[in-house]
């Protein structure tokens, strides 16, 4: 044993670990299907959000203004239905029945053009989720049966079942990946049975990284569905550089198992390093403010450790157990021989690196000028939805109908009053409601009454009402009412109704049979407004408009009502949220985050580049390649007069940066390896073959997946983000595969000038 560690010592750390591997192969083969068992129980326990908003920054007014809202009202959802063939009448009727529907709130409808024309009638449905009651989805299917019997249009996020759908749709992607996959390994593998230790190998890697998502606590359903596609994309390349050393060092070696170890040991730095770049172009979105960046480059970046770990441990081990089937499926290589690209590609005039040079100053100049979207409705979409075309219809025929909601401070209903009024006056705004507006009994439910007026209103007796109000001002620690008789005191009527209910729901008060009937009558209407509306730190005004979600006028609008706010409640003391902050607070985010992170991936990638190869030169090469394939990728929907969504840009640079770097790191680690006996152009020759069937493999599978992904799934910002991966890999392997070995060839000189070496102290020998 002593002298078997001594031989491991003298090979190196990378065999003694790999030597070690093979030799506990049983204890790793436990621990992973133990650790499988846990995962795969814990996938139920993953919580996810479909919410862009509930990512940004904590600072920002839109999410301090979520986070009141969830502490202090129920959840609040809306449906815009439109029904078309209707008389007026009959509207109203549909009407009434949508307000029957639980957690229905209540149903916006009127004579107006905003709500009916050419017998097409528009309802605006606001839902509450109570506890106890059925879901918020159960009741908009109702709504969905209400109005079946005539053409209908529904548009409702919650209703959609957008998490179940998008799981559904990304279950779909995986089988048809699966096979597109699989397909491309037989072809560029060198053992048919290959395939099913890959198969075998990135299940559990996949399953290890989706059942430990649960230790995030809440991620983005964005990250939940695509991270498994995109950790295959991005860490197939580990199992391929292993598995195709295997095949060689069984050349080499006599022994199978020494082959193993061999293979592993040489292939844990090059995969080490490749996982590095890739992990660092994660954590440059770790660092958006926009935190669906933190929560994706944590996802992502977790499957690529736990990618490369299952490479290390499970995949020798899977590689021992069937070394007979490997060796028995063994068939030559059907990747061709491109010598004769590599040779062409070396000829005196760089046709391909002058045609990149004269298009990178149009591809930047059109990528700055792409137009990026902050709704989701505001997206072009690449795969249609019913969803989407009922919203698209409606706006059409309507108006696009943003809403904005103002938290207020509590019980300033004179300012709530005054705000109201003067939204009501902008020529946008389509309804303006709060609870100064909400109409009782000929006036407004936070009217101030007397205790004679309360008694009068609600047919109670008059002492009844004064002692009512007496110990409405005491629970409102006011003492005077112990000596005074309170005749004076007025109070907002909606205050000590709630007061008084709750004082009968707890049995100290008790009621006779018809004064019971008279409130019944009037308590459902008045709690609906004050549970919908009025907190404890703040009121709530519901605003809805006939402007988009975004733009300049939007923009402008949302300025108007933080100007009323400030002028009727102080500065600072409103909080504006709803679809137009989202989209202006999503816009802010991303002025800032977009230069963040370009240049925080390329300066980590750069540092990478530099301590791999040893030359500044080498480095800047490369990230010079993939910066401007990143730059033409960007400049594609400018051309394609495609609106993508904001979320594509930041997410997808840095992951294309980070990934696709490695067919550059190939490329050039090929050519510096034959350039130690080959002349440069040869090199060239030997580095474009050698490379090939790592690219190809690895960069059709990225942009199979990507691809996939985007004309399967209905999401708009899972689809634009497919589009831009798959673009961007097939823009990526290109300019690998013409652009950057005429480049090496013009900077070789310049490589090896700068290069830098560090010289070793001698080992002294006992």
């Amino acid at each position: 044993m002593k002298s078997t560690n001594k031989t491991f010592a003298k090979k190196g750390m990378a065999y003694s670990a790999a030597a070690r591997t093979v030799k506990y192969r049983h204890i790793i083969l436990a621990l992973f299907a133990v650790f499988a068992v846990y995962c795969a129980l814990s996938l139920g326990k993953v919580k996810t959000n479909g919410e862009l908003a509930a990512f940004l920054p904590p600072s920002s007014e839109t999410r301090r203004g979520l986070s009141a809202m969830e502490e202090e009202f129920p959840p609040f959802e809306s449906a815009r239905v439109m029904v078309k063939g209707v008389t007026f009448e009959q509207a109203k009727s549909i009407a009434d029945e949508i307000s029957r529907v639980e957690n229905v709130v209540m149903t916006e409808f009127d004579s107006s053009d905003s709500h009916f024309k050419d017998n097409v009638a528009l309802f605006d449905v606001s839902l509450s989720s109570r506890p106890g009651g059925q879901s918020v989805t159960r009741s908009v299917e109702q709504i969905r049966e209400l109005v079946s019997g005539h053409e209908n249009y529904v548009y409702a996020k919650m209703g959609n079942n957008y998490i179940d759908k998008l799981a559904s749709e990304m279950i779909g992607v995986m089988a048809i990946a699966a096979v597109v996959i699989a397909a491309v390994l037989l072809f560029t593998s060198k053992s048919y049975f290959e395939v099913v230790v890959f198969a075998i190998v990135f299940v559990f890697a996949a399953l290890f990284n989706m059942g430990t998502n649960h230790w995030l606590g809440e991620i983005s359903s964005i990250s939940n569905s695509v991270a498994v596609i995109l950790q295959l994309a991005l860490a197939i390349d580990y199992a391929i550089i292993f598995a195709h050393r295997y095949q060689f060092e069984l050349t080499q070696c006599p022994e199978s198992r020494e082959a193993l170890v061999v293979s592993l040991s040489k292939s844990i730095k090059e995969i080490s390093s490749s996982a590095l770049t890739t992990v660092s172009g994660l954590v440059a979105l770790m660092l958006m403010q926009f935190r669906l960046g933190y929560d994706l480059g944590t996802v992502l970046a977790k499957g690529i450790v736990c990618s490369m770990l299952t490479v290390f441990l499970l995949m020798p081990c899977m590689i021992y157990v069937f070394q007979k089937p490997l060796k028995k499926t063994v068939h030559r290589s059907l990747v061709p021989d491109i010598s004769g690209w590599g040779a062409f590609l070396a000829k005196k005039i760089p046709v391909f690196l002058i045609v990149f040079a004269c298009a990178l100053p149009a591809a930047v100049i059109l990528s700055g000028k792409t137009e990026y979207a902050f709704s989701d409705s505001s997206v072009s979409e690449i795969v249609s939805s019913e969803s989407r075309d009922a919203m698209r219809t409606i706006d059409e025929t309507f108006h696009p109908g943003a809403e904005a909601v103002i938290l207020v401070p509590a019980g300033e209903y004179g300012a709530q009053r005054a705000a109201l009024q003067r939204i009501t006056r902008l020529p946008s705004v389509v309804s303006a409601l709060g609870l100064a507006s909400a109409e009782f009994g000929g006036g407004y439910v936070t009217d101030r009454f007397t205790s004679a007026e309360f008694a009068n209103l609600f047919g109670v007796s008059r002492e009844d009402a004064d002692l009512l109000y007496k110990g409405f001002r005491l629970e409102n620690g006011d003492i005077r009412a112990l000596v005074d008789d309170g005749s004076g005191f007025a109070f907002p009527l909606v205050d000590v109704a709630m007061y008084l209910f709750g004082k009968i729901d707890s049995g100290a008060v008790a009621l006779t049979p018809e004064q019971t009937r008279m409130l019944s009558a009037y308590r459902a209407q008045l709690e609906t407004a004050y549970t919908q509306l009025c907190g404890k730190e703040y009121d709530r005004l519901l605003i809805s408009t006939s402007l988009p979600v975004e733009g300049e006028e939007s923009e402008r609008f949302v300025e108007t009502l933080r100007s009323i706010c400030e002028d009727e409640f102080g500065s600072g003391k409103a909080l504006i949220v709803g679809d137009i902050a989202v989209a202006r607070d999503l816009r802010d985010s991303y002025k800032s985050d977009s230069v963040l992170i370009s240049v925080l991936t390329v300066v980590f990638v750069f540092l990478i580049l530099l301590f791999t190869f040893k030359s500044p030169v080498a480095a800047a090469v490369l990230v010079f390649v993939i910066q401007g394939s990143i730059w033409i990728n960007f400049s594609i929907p400018y051309l394609l007069g495609m609106r993508a969504s904001f979320v594509t840009y930041m997410i997808v640079s840095a992951i294309q940066m980070g990934a696709t770097i490695d067919y550059a790191i190939v490329m050039m680690s090929r050519y510096l390896a034959n350039r130690k006996t080959y002349d440069k152009k040869e090199s060239v020759k030997r580095a474009v073959n050698e490379s090939f069937p790592t690219l190809i493999t690895s960069g059709a599978i990225m942009a199979a997946a990507g691809f996939i992904i985007a004309y399967r799934v209905s999401d708009v910002y899972v689809g634009h983000i497919g589009h831009a991966v798959g673009r961007g890999a097939v823009i990526s392997v290109l300019a690998v595969l013409t652009v950057l070995p005429q480049l090496i060839l013009l900077a070789d000189k310049a490589i090896f000038a700068t290069t830098f070496r560090f010289r070793r102290k001698r080992r002294i020998t006992e």
